[in-house]
């Protein structure tokens, strides 16, 4: 299931992402791949430094907290702290499949989910769009910034070279409660139909119905 996010970051919070990073040193993004992807990866990280994470990974940890797609969408058990890239003229990433197992600094978990959030205007750079390759073809997705998108971990996908300008993402990686990207889309779409009921029909015995079936579902599907 591929899902976009509106206004993950506020404008506010925008602006205080780029005020930290302004003066912040970039270093080369093969540092942080793996041996496949790295024959494909062409762009810049932010070289960590525990302050300025703290600061960034600060604000966009509390808008995901509170963002309903995120949560319901996602079903997030463990977020990575985030990573910060951007692409100059000339950069790109070629096709790859994010690595299935991370944390190799930390606590190790699962990569069900890969989120990229959109840090500049899509007016600001040529190129570099998201190309994810599914099984409708390839979607390609350049969102405005503050904006997010949400993908399997698993699926095939690439950033296009940028050709002018700057692109700057968030990148992070989540193990979900639910693992099956297919299992996840049914209990998002149920959750939709579950809330509007809650909302415009608390007293039917339909709602207790789906409000029951969403919860069993979760509980036979979880994994914690």
């Amino acid at each position: 299931m591929l899902l976009t996010i509106p206004e993950l970051l506020n404008p506010a919070q925008l602006a205080k992402i780029h005020e930290t990073l302004a003066g912040a040193a970039f270093v080369d993004g093969k540092l942080t791949a793996g041996f496949a992807a790295a024959r494909v990866k062409h762009n810049e990280e932010l070289r960590p430094e525990p302050a300025r994470m703290q600061r960034l990974t600060r604000i966009l940890m509390a808008s995901l907290g509170h963002h309903p797609i995120f949560r319901f969408g996602v079903l997030p058990h463990r977020v990575a702290d985030p990573i910060f890239a951007r692409y100059q003229p000339g950069m790109a990433y070629g096709d790859h499949v994010d690595d299935p197992i991370m944390g190799s600094d930390g606590p190790r978990f699962r990569s069900d989910v890969s989120m990229t959030v959109f840090l500049n205007q899509p007016e600001h750079y040529d190129g570099g769009e998201l190309v994810i390759r599914t099984t409708f073809g390839e979607q390609r997705i350049k969102l405005p910034a503050g904006d997010a998108v949400v993908y399997p971990s698993s699926s095939l996908h690439r950033v296009a070279k940028v050709n002018q300008g700057e692109r700057l993402v968030a990148l992070t990686w989540i193990q979900s409660y639910v693992r099956d990207p297919a299992k996840r889309e049914l209990l998002y779409e149920l959750n939709q139909a579950r809330e509007s009921l809650l909302k415009n029909a608390p007293d039917q015995a339909a709602t207790g119905y789906v409000d029951r079936s969403y919860a069993n579902l979760l509980r036979m599907w979880g994994d914690v």
